[in-house]
């Protein structure tokens, strides 16, 4: 039986549903952001709603994502950041459980569609622009404009447009590619180990290599899972303390 790697990443519909000639049915995809989003306010509304002074695994868990988030904030944005901390700690517990949902065997990874990690960074650096206009004026534009001789200028004030333009795709293409890669790894060593088990013979022992690189690539996908959450949740910080503080962090 062959086995399509790409096929994990297919979205389709669970439940058809066409309005006005558009097609809005409820997919797979939909279904794991709902998973997604009812296991993480579960697990944060359980975890503290005692609010014990000793606290439990699950409670200790959630103050350290709270304390580990703002931390992140204060370090790159300073304490003006932190009023945007429902924000960045929303995307990246948002994130990390997506990315930590799609690695079981049955589940859809979310994060491994484009269309989601865009939208995430849409709302990233839309807030971006609204903050350093809201709070610099058409000074926000200052943000392209580097301290450097007026002759280098001429030519770093292009870079900075074009790299403040390119930060949606490579912010979202960043987590898509890990994302994609990863599970299609893994999906491509699964298929080695069931052909070669169903091969007979000697083959069968050969199976034992392409099995033994599954259980280290699960393991590193783990890794992964937390690295590209807390890049991605870094990243729309440094984002907003340029928004906050212009040149000021550079």
């Amino acid at each position: 039986m062959a086995i399509n790697p790409m096929g994990q990443f297919e979205v389709k519909p669970l439940i058809p549903i066409h309005v006005g000639g558009y097609d809005i049915s409820f997919t797979n995809q939909a279904l794991w952001m709902v998973v997604v989003v009812v296991s993480l306010s579960l697990f944060l509304t359980l975890a503290v709603s005692k609010g014990r002074i000793v606290p439990t695994r699950m409670q200790s868990l959630a103050e350290l994502s709270y304390e580990f988030v703002a931390g992140m904030i204060n370090m790159t944005a300073g304490s003006a950041g932190l009023k945007y901390f429902p924000l960045i700690f929303t995307i990246f517990m948002f994130v990390l459980f997506c990315n930590g949902f799609g690695l079981l065997p049955i589940a859809f990874t979310v994060t491994s569609q484009i269309a989601i990690t865009f939208t995430l960074t849409a709302l990233v650096i839309v807030t971006v622009i609204i903050t350093g206009f809201f709070r610099h004026g058409l000074g926000f534009f200052k943000l392209f404009v580097p301290n450097a001789p007026l002759a280098i200028k001429i030519f770093l004030v292009p870079l900075e447009i074009i790299s403040f333009c390119a930060r949606p795709m490579s912010l979202s293409m960043r987590l898509f590619a890990n994302m994609l890669a990863g599970h299609t790894m893994l999906k491509v060593m699964a298929g080695f180990v069931i052909a070669l088990g169903t091969a007979g013979g000697a083959y069968t022992l050969l199976a034992a290599a392409p099995e033994a690189l599954i259980v280290g690539l699960t393991a590193l996908e783990f890794l992964v899972a937390f690295l590209q959450a807390y890049v991605f949740a870094i990243l729309s910080c440094i984002y907003l303390s340029e928004a906050l503080h212009l040149h000021d962090n550079h």
